[in-house]
């Protein structure tokens, strides 16, 4: 009798082991890759992401694969406040103030897990260029020249940069990268497959110079733009640099970061660079290239080609740099309210120098747009 208990017994355990097995196996895909960003991710994963090795993809398909690796780590509110409406209105929210997510899209760096802050970074450095203090390099230390900054006065942090998805990340449709804080700001847009437009871009710094922060010392983030406006500025004759100054002074950018109603100029103010040396027309062409090489190798060629074919129907600008020299490159920007403006029939970019807010001397802002192609399609 004993022998019979145990055998029904058995049966029954084989019997319900099989359904639980059945039950596990009519799970959806959508479950399965549920629970591998679970493995992998973080325990608040969703299904609507999934991790993928993205090592053999380039191009935006890297990109969309990167984004979506990010993504899969982020719990379902965390990706509700990542990923948004594609708009005007939210593309239009970005800032140059050290105001967090009161003025801007996303999700803060300082709210995400060490996994997390890793995976956005990884796609930073994918969307950004690689070249030494370009790209990346330089988005990283502009951020830890926030962290020196936040040595002295509250509300400066790295912490306080966002990422943000404006659109589902994809190689079909329309989506843009938002990334940014107090002195960086990229805005790229992508559409089936394709970068169309990598501005409104802001870049700054403060402290300008080399500062140290946690044993590390950077030299001076941004300064390859500096140095690029300087040597263009310099090379200018007395007489080209007559023909280059803008009347007024200007104490910030014109097209001031996050602003919704600033329009571009429709007439042209400064010296034509068709009127230039070949040498100088290659320094107007450096001068660009040190904003546009900050997205991604293969965009940043493709546009720079664009800006250089529209070379000759540049213009290039100037206002302040009253204790310059002509000639003399390092003379140039040097004090507050020193200015110069590129502006092509695409590309926009400005240059100023300001009074420091935190720190004692002056302290750089710029701004790159396109005439052409900010908010694409919006």
């Amino acid at each position: 009798m004993k022998n019979r208990i145990y055998l029904k017994v058995f049966l029954l355990a084989v019997l319900f082991s099989g359904v639980s097995f059945a039950i596990s196996c009519s799970k959806s895909a959508d479950d399965d890759s549920s629970d591998a960003e679970t493995a992998t991710g973080g325990s608040e994963s969703t299904g609507n992401y999934a991790e993928s090795d993205c090592s053999s993809l380039t191009g935006t398909a890297k990109i969309v694969c990167l984004a979506n690796n990010f993504l899969a780590t982020l719990s379902e509110s965390q990706q509700s406040s990542a990923v948004i409406t594609l708009n005007l209105t939210n593309a239009k929210r970005w800032s140059n103030l050290p105001c967090g997510l009161s003025c801007r899209n996303g999700i803060a760096f300082s709210s995400l897990s060490t996994s997390q802050l890793a995976a956005a970074k990884t796609l930073a450095q994918a969307a950004f260029g690689t070249g030494t203090g370009e790209g990346y390099d330089e988005f990283s230390q502009i951020m830890a020249a926030d962290d020196y900054l936040g040595l002295s006065a509250s509300g400066y942090s790295s912490g306080n940069y966002v990422i943000a998805f404006l659109g589902t990340p994809s190689t079909t449709g329309k989506w843009q990268l938002q990334i940014g804080g107090h002195h960086y700001a990229q805005n790229i847009t992508y559409d089936a497959g394709a970068v169309t437009s990598i501005t409104p871009m802001h870049e700054a710094v403060e402290p300008k110079g080399s500062f140290t922060y946690k044993g590390t010392t950077y030299t001076g983030p941004i300064e390859s733009e500096h140095t690029a406006m300087q040597e263009m500025l310099g090379a200018l004759s007395s007489t080209e640099l007559a023909t280059a100054k803008i009347s007024g002074t200007f104490s910030d950018c014109l097209m001031v970061p996050g602003s919704t109603s600033n329009t571009m100029p429709s007439t042209k103010a400064g010296i034509k660079v068709s009127a230039l040396s070949s040498a100088t027309q290659a320094k107007v062409l450096t001068a660009i290239a040190a904003w546009v090489n900050d997205v991604d190798d293969a965009t940043a060629a493709s546009y720079l080609a664009i800006y250089q074919n529209e070379l000759a129907d540049t213009y290039v600008g100037y206002a302040s740099n009253s204790s310059a020299t002509a000639g003399t490159a390092s003379s140039f920007l040097t004090a507050n309210t020193d200015y110069v403006r590129i502006d092509g029939p695409s590309v926009w970019i400005e240059f100023v120098c300001q009074n420091g807010v935190v720190m004692s001397g002056i302290h750089y802002h710029t701004v790159m747009r396109d005439h052409k192609r900010d908010y694409i399609g919006l």
